[in-house]
């Protein structure tokens, strides 16, 4: 069952950051108005270098490459995505409750990157342990051979 929960729970979160990344693209005029509204420093260079980071993560997410790279480059994006453009704005009565959806939706985002972090830190580690235990294992043999 994991076999398919996991590609399958990849690609979800993956969508996430591909339609978001091609959205900044498609509306890249617009996403900079807002960036600079935002008080976001060099705002074209700042919007690009966002769509790069969630297509780039995105795919990787999708079809499983470097994932735990992929999955803390995301993690570390959106920390100053949800502070400088949700959590800025929560004091603002007529966006605090919108906000709020956002902050808790990045922070889930989050909880599922760090879980995709995780699993495949443990993943290394696992393979790391099978090739010593394999590389033990001839050594052991070739001592009673030889």
């Amino acid at each position: 069952m994991n076999k398919y929960l996991n590609p399958l729970s990849r690609a979800l979160l993956a969508a996430v950051f591909l339609v978001s990344g091609f959205g900044k693209l498609a509306g890249f005029h617009q996403m900079t108005a807002m960036g600079a509204s935002a008080g976001l420093p060099f705002p074209s260079v700042s919007i690009a270098l966002a769509a790069v980071v969630e297509l780039a993560g995105g795919l990787a997410l999708l079809i499983g490459w470097q994932v735990r790279w992929a999955s803390l480059a995301l993690f570390l994006f959106l920390i100053p995505t949800t502070l400088l453009f949700h959590a800025a704005n929560l004091g603002n009565p007529a966006q605090a409750q919108m906000q709020m959806v956002e902050v808790l939706k990045n922070l889930a985002i989050m909880g599922g990157l760090l879980k995709f972090y995780a699993d495949a830190s443990s993943s290394i580690s696992k393979k790391v342990e099978q090739s010593s235990d394999q590389i033990a294992d001839s050594r052991h043999r070739w001592d009673n051979v030889a």
